[in-house]
């Protein structure tokens, strides 16, 4: 197999698994959705040599910079966009394309972002409350933890984080604002939660809700999975990697439900529905990492892989 360039800090998560699946051939057309520092778009565009073609977008525009750096030597074959997946029809009209032969949507935070104490995401430097992917979203982490109500914060934490002492956090945060950095919260919510030692952090459910909510990350999701399955080509693939139980289980309800041809209740003996499967599970259950790629990426461990391929009109 070919090695992963390692011109970027970022590892690649499932790079190998993503070019069984999507089997990228030359002169095929390829969506890396959340392209990030480019490492699955650097293999699919190898594996598609000479021919195969690339859009590649993401909302990090420092992201973008670097994937342009490390994908030059394709130089020709694939175009960036700083903008987010949900606008993936429109992005292939503005290139001309119709249809495409794979997509990939990779929805973690890349390391790259974790490990950059200004963009806010992780307790485990001081940095600000931010948590954007779009430095342009008006919306930011602190604005979430500062002006929300108590309900609203218990709510959030709860539904995106599935943080058991929602409440107990949202009470503290409230008791203790203004919050302005991640250390500060980390630390309120550290001193509010009760229990036995867990092997997370007590912070890391709510860093996640709060990431989640900035970035409207399941309303997104929603969005997108209809567009990906509109764009693909009869046998295109698509597939995608989440990190979490909430983007996880939506993805293979979607999946689910478009490889199904009939959606009516199981006691209806005639369907009425008039649904027809347009896709084939390719994965009947998520893959995951191997223990060697959790030894070398840490944060490889929670990612959950499902793939779909798109079936022929009927």
């Amino acid at each position: 197999m070919n090695a992963i360039p390692l011109q970027t800090p970022h590892v690649s998560v499932l790079y190998h698994e993503i070019l069984h699946i999507l089997c990228p051939q030359s002169p095929g057309k390829y969506v890396d959705a959340t392209v990030g520092s480019g490492g699955h778009a650097w293999g699919i565009l190898k594996e598609s040599q000479p021919a195969g073609t690339l859009l590649g977008l993401d909302l990090d525009p420092q992201a973008l910079e670097i994937a342009s750096q490390r994908l030059a030597i394709f130089e020709g074959r694939y175009r960036l966009v700083q903008a987010s997946y949900t606008t993936l029809t429109h992005q292939l009209q503005n290139i001309g394309w119709d249809q495409v032969n794979g997509i990939l949507l990779d929805l973690g935070v890349s390391s790259m972002e974790l490990d950059n104490p200004k963009r806010g995401f992780s307790f485990q430097a001081e940095g600000p409350l931010d948590m954007r992917f779009d430095p342009t979203n008006p919306t930011t982490a602190g604005d979430l933890v500062n002006h929300l109500t108590e309900a609203e914060l218990s709510d959030m934490i709860w539904r995106f984080g599935d943080e058991p002492q929602s409440r107990r956090i949202a009470r503290a945060i409230v008791q203790a604002r203004p919050i302005h950095t991640t250390r500060q919260l980390a630390e309120v919510i550290q001193s509010a939660t009760r229990g036995p030692r867990e092997r997370i952090h007590p912070a890391t459910r709510t860093f996640q809700a709060l990431r989640i909510a900035v970035n409207r990350e399941l309303d997104a999701i929603g969005e997108l999975l209809p567009q990906a399955v509109s764009a693909l080509a009869p046998g295109g693939k698509l597939a995608i990697i989440a990190f979490h139980s909430l983007e996880d289980r939506m993805v293979k309800n979607y999946f689910r439900q478009e490889s199904t041809d009939c959606l009516c209740p199981p006691a209806q003996p005639v369907c009425t529905c008039g649904h027809r499967a347009s896709l084939r599970l390719m994965t009947r259950h998520a893959i995951t990492a191997s223990e060697e790629e959790i030894q070398s990426n840490p944060r490889s461990r929670s990612a959950r892989l499902r793939a779909v391929e798109k079936l022929p009109l009927a």
